[in-house]
């Protein structure tokens, strides 16, 4: 299930995606996740999906990648759902069971709230897949320039690295799990205070090996002389090209489709 985690990974390509301005796809990622939010009705995520396989396809990312992403969220998407459907009445009762009891309105809410944080999940880890570590850092590091040269550069430094090592952990996650296991822990067992208490284990070589990790980047950073953004220059300045646009209008489009099915519908 760790080794399913593909938040922060980059699959390097040459798609049209893939040659996107990052200040384009953190723009675009950003409105995407405004009108998941913006979404009233099924109809509309009509336009969403076909907008995902549309990226997904232009990008040549395979669907299995990302249906692989999806599975360590599955438990809290049903969770989610759960909630919904039992929590939420209104409308015509579908179904009861002594306490138990379902309204239409509940069974809609929970459908609805799955679709979109599936949606939300597949759309926004596009933006990691599609985008190297560097240009990701860049991109974030000119769209926050309003608020400081030195201090955008830090914030977008920083962001970049936990995305960046997310997969790094994961991987160390499961090694030291598969160690304990070797030497007789047990993390699947007992109620939900016993499992806490089990991944003692496991937390305490996680947490060392994260500092020693993270000290060793520091001392590279120092070899190499990095000042942060003071005089720093660039080999690949970023530039809008003709593909920014054609990616803007595509998704104008869309986000005006959503728009228009909140406001006819």
């Amino acid at each position: 299930m760790i080794k399913d985690i593909t938040i922060g990974q980059y699959i390097p390509g040459e798609s049209f995606v893939h040659k996107l301005d990052p200040r384009t796809k953190i723009l675009i990622s950003i409105l995407f996740i405004i009108s998941l939010f913006v979404v009233d009705k099924f109809a509309a995520y009509s336009f969403v999906v076909a907008f995902l396989v549309l990226v997904i396809c232009t990008a040549r990312i395979p669907f299995r990648f990302v249906y692989k992403g999806l599975k360590p969220v599955f438990l809290l998407i049903a969770l989610t759902g759960a909630l919904n459907l039992f929590m939420v009445k209104g409308g015509e009762l579908l179904f009861s069971f002594g306490f138990i009891k379902i309204y239409e309105l509940g069974l809609r809410t929970a459908v609805f709230m799955a679709i979109r944080l599936i949606l939300l999940i597949m759309g926004t880890s596009i933006l990691t897949l599609t985008t190297s570590p560097i240009e990701l850092t860049d991109g974030i590091e000119r769209l926050l320039r309003p608020i400081g040269k030195e201090i955008a550069h830090e914030l977008a430094m920083m962001m970049t690295i936990a995305l960046r090592f997310i997969p790094t952990l994961m991987d160390e996650t499961d090694k030291i799990m598969k160690a304990q296991k070797a030497r007789g822990a047990d993390f699947e067992t007992g109620n939900i205070l016993q499992k806490a208490k089990n991944l003692i284990p496991l937390l305490i070589p996680l947490f060392i090996s994260s500092f020693k990790r993270a000290d060793e980047l520091a001392m590279a950073m120092e070899a190499r002389c990095y000042r942060g953004g003071v005089g720093r220059t660039r080999m690949k300045v970023l530039k809008f090209t003709s593909k920014d646009v054609i990616a803007f209008v595509l998704f104008s489009i869309v986000f005006a489709s959503i728009i228009a099915t909140r406001i006819l519908l």
